[in-house]
């Protein structure tokens, strides 16, 4: 306020008290109030947010919150006087939380990241290693029994027992490398053929 204005015994109102009759006012029915509590008190808020480092748009986007927070809470405010001590503190916490979200949400460099991460196999080379042995159990498959039940052994033993796998196939012992070859050979034409669709 100038000087004379002071003079005629005209003090300046504090934003507090300035808050707190716009607030009692607007409790009232005055709906324009709410605007003069706006204006008197988002100056206010911005130094508050703006405190703790924000920039320009997280500190809005604080201030915005802490606006309709009021809004939706406006009614547990008792005492006029408390309405700027509410907003700040309401701004306070929200510009808090937002900065620890922010901390959250760094980016981090990839080699950083890489060494704190289990060795997991990516998602596309798992879906790569899928598709292959669906095609490859596709075209075993499409081999003749005999072949299929050679095949289904060997994949899944180390070292598999041929005095056994004679008697299970019914085959002689030195006939099973040789038929082995010949069906892994159907193995590879099926899945050739089933290439070319």
């Amino acid at each position: 306020m100038s000087e004379n204005r002071r003079a005629e015994g005209q003090l300046d109102e504090s934003p507090w008290d300035k808050a707190s009759g716009a607030f009692t006012a607007w409790r009232a029915g005055d709906a324009t109030a709410v605007d003069d509590l706006v204006a008197t008190m988002t100056p206010v808020l911005w130094h508050v947010v703006r405190a703790y480092g924000h920039d320009r748009e997280a500190a809005g986007d604080v201030i915005q919150a802490t606006w309709l927070g009021f809004v939706r809470l406006h009614q547990t405010i008792e005492d006029p006087q408390a309405v700027a001590s509410w907003l700040i503190t309401s701004a306070r916490r929200g510009a808090a939380a937002h900065a620890r979200t922010a901390r959250r949400a760094d980016p981090v460099e990839d080699e950083v990241l890489a060494a704190v991460l289990p060795d997991d196999v990516s998602a596309e080379t798992v879906a790569v290693l899928d598709d292959e042995a669906a095609r490859l159990w596709g075209a075993v498959a499409k081999v003749d029994e005999r072949c299929r039940k050679l095949l289904r052994v060997i994949a899944f033993m180390d070292r598999p027992d041929y005095q056994s796998l004679s008697q299970d196939l019914d085959m002689p012992v030195g006939s099973i490398g040789p038929t082995r070859a010949r069906c892994l050979a159907k193995v590879r034409t099926a899945l050739a053929e089933g290439g070319q669709r």
